[in-house]
């Protein structure tokens, strides 16, 4: 799917949560954007410039497309690298066991480790501003991440109905506590899991 693609099927699944007895005050998007720099693989030396990444180019169509989308709001954090390389786990048990040697690596066997920052904090921010500005009386949020954990429960507390969608990804078994219901607005889902 192409970045524009992606970007009404995301609002079409945002709106498929609202109904007719609802009005959606605002659908934030939070994401980073992708890395755009030039590195050298370590193994190979040979330099990768992540901006012409179909990645990168995919993410950038994305970004622009949800913009122009009504009651979008776009929160973008930051991506950090600091430097560092690694060995994918699966190559790295081989050489642990002696399946394998430093040798034997190949230049995918290595990533650049590069973290997402501020992407967390923006979200739980934006759900404890809703809740007690009593914005909404409802937030749907689609993730599986226990990290919500809190501004669940501060939202629940200030009697927001907090709505989980997975997505069809699994969910943290910490979560079931801290949500009101479980439901997809995914077409491909053929069976909701819990109330709406």
């Amino acid at each position: 799917m192409t970045g524009a693609e992606v970007a009404k099927y995301l609002y079409t699944m945002a709106h498929g949560h609202v109904g007719n007895n609802n009005v959606l005050y605002r659908i934030f998007y939070y994401d980073c954007h992708p890395l755009n720099k030039k590195v050298h693989n370590p193994l190979t030396k040979r330099m990768i410039d992540y901006s012409k990444s179909p990645e990168y180019q995919f993410r950038e169509e994305l970004f622009e497309e949800l913009k122009r989308q009504r009651k979008v709001a776009l929160r973008l954090g930051e991506l950090k690298d600091n430097g560092n390389w690694h060995i994918h786990s699966n190559r790295l048990k081989e050489i642990l066991s002696g399946k394998k040697s430093l040798a034997d690596l190949q230049e995918n066997d290595v990533y650049l480790e590069i973290k997402q920052k501020g992407i967390d904090m923006k979200i739980g921010v934006d759900i404890a501003s809703l809740a007690l500005k009593r914005f909404v009386d409802k937030i749907v949020l689609f993730s599986g991440d226990s990290d919500f954990v809190p501004a669940a429960k501060l939202a629940r507390r200030e009697g927001v109905d907090f709505v989980l969608d997975p997505m069809n990804g699994n969910i943290e078994p910490q979560l079931f506590e801290h949500i009101d219901g479980v439901h997809s607005s995914n077409p491909h889902i053929k069976k909701s899991k819990s109330v709406k």
